[in-house]
């Protein structure tokens, strides 16, 4: 069984975010609240706890298309290639927020991580639990929605708890979570033109 900590939203404990972090070190799998939905997580470093990650989600390593949490520009940039000024003017104007940016993944993204066509999806999400890890860590974790066997969002803590607090090696309970998804944009190819895969929470209106 898992663990389930109450975090603040707004003001992450400290000793919790520690917590979690060490755990992912060690290659456990964690559930914590973003800007959009609750996501499974876990470091992109670790082969055996993205393999875990697919079991949970019954999807094959294989054909998995997941993002990484960075927490700002400068790391965002030592994880993918071709980042134009163009490029970056977009995702200066949607981070930190609900989208999500399919670029090129430079050679600091395992290859466990990256796609078949070695295209990396990035966040900089707009909630200070997983930016937190991601500084506590010192480097990006995965970011995959949370969703149940119907295809549907999970947000309700209890709810959560009970289907996944077995599965996970921790819960980071911030509350009642979204249910709209992030917003993703392609930009993989160094394609340079607003390519919308799907459309989210984000609004391409700020674009």
């Amino acid at each position: 069984m898992g663990k389930r900590l109450q975090i603040h939203p707004d003001n992450p404990q400290g000793r919790f975010i520690a917590q979690a972090a060490e755990i992912l070190r060690k290659g456990g799998v964690i559930i914590y609240p973003t800007d959009t939905v609750y996501a499974i997580g876990c470091d992109i470093n670790s082969k055996k706890a993205l393999e875990k990650v697919c079991h949970i989600k019954g999807i094959k390593p294989e054909k998995a298309l997941f993002s990484c949490i960075c927490t700002d520009m400068k790391q965002v940039g030592e994880y993918v290639n071709h980042m134009t000024t163009p490029i970056y003017k977009y995702m200066k104007r949607a981070f930190p927020g609900p989208y999500t940016f399919i670029l090129d993944a430079s050679k600091n993204i395992p290859r466990h991580f990256q796609s078949k066509r070695k295209t990396v999806g990035i966040r900089i999400t707009d909630h200070m639990v997983p930016l937190a890890l991601v500084k506590e860590l010192g480097g990006p974790i995965l970011s995959t929605s949370l969703k149940d066997s119907q295809g549907v969002y999970e947000y309700e803590p209890d709810e959560i708890w009970e289907n996944y607090g077995k599965r996970v090696d921790l819960f980071l309970d911030g509350g009642w979570g979204g249910s709209d998804v992030s917003t993703i944009i392609d930009f993989s190819e160094g394609n340079e033109k607003l390519t919308v895969l799907r459309e989210g929470l984000g609004s391409t209106d700020i674009f």
